[in-house]
């Protein structure tokens, strides 16, 4: 059996620019990071709802809040090990994963696109060739094309172990 599943994720840059960029477990920038209570790492967010949504889980707020609210989890790449366990358990393993991230600011060189797949390949137990990852602008047509923060998609699909 296949299963797909989409997750969305977005936050807004954080204003007082003290906090690190974090992207895909990659720490981009000692500045500049997004508004949230984990890391903000919205690349490992919507990843670990398009897992979830595949599984008919719930979004990451469900399940991750208790871990970084009450159990003080910051770092988002638990948040992935978290549900990837949950798919394994079932059986599943990860096919590919397409990402497309909507930002203004920053461009990301391609050594940091690469380290970003590899990291999320190695969350998934995945080669880095299954990790598509794309980025636009958006032209300024929304905020995240404006500078004003980072919205992304990811797409996941993974088939039953037989």
């Amino acid at each position: 059996m296949t299963k797909i599943g989409i997750g969305q994720d977005s936050h807004r840059f954080d204003k007082d620019n003290s906090k690190p960029l974090i992207l895909g477990g990659i720490k981009v920038s000692p500045r500049g990071g997004l508004k949230a209570n984990s890391d903000g790492d919205v690349i490992l967010h919507s990843l670990c709802n398009a897992l979830s949504s595949a599984m008919g889980g719930d979004s990451l707020g469900t399940w991750a809040d208790e871990m970084c609210l009450k159990q003080g989890i910051k770092d988002s790449k638990k948040y992935v090990e978290y549900i990837f366990n949950k798919i394994r358990e079932q059986k599943y393993r990860v096919e590919n994963i397409s990402i497309s991230v909507e930002v203004k600011t920053p461009r990301l060189s391609l050594e940091i696109i690469k380290k970003i797949k590899k990291t999320i390949g190695k969350l998934l137990a995945i080669k880095t060739n299954q990790v598509g990852i794309t980025f636009t602008s958006g032209k300024g047509l929304t905020a995240f094309g404006r500078g004003e923060g980072i919205q992304v998609f990811t797409i996941v699909n993974f088939v039953h172990n037989d």
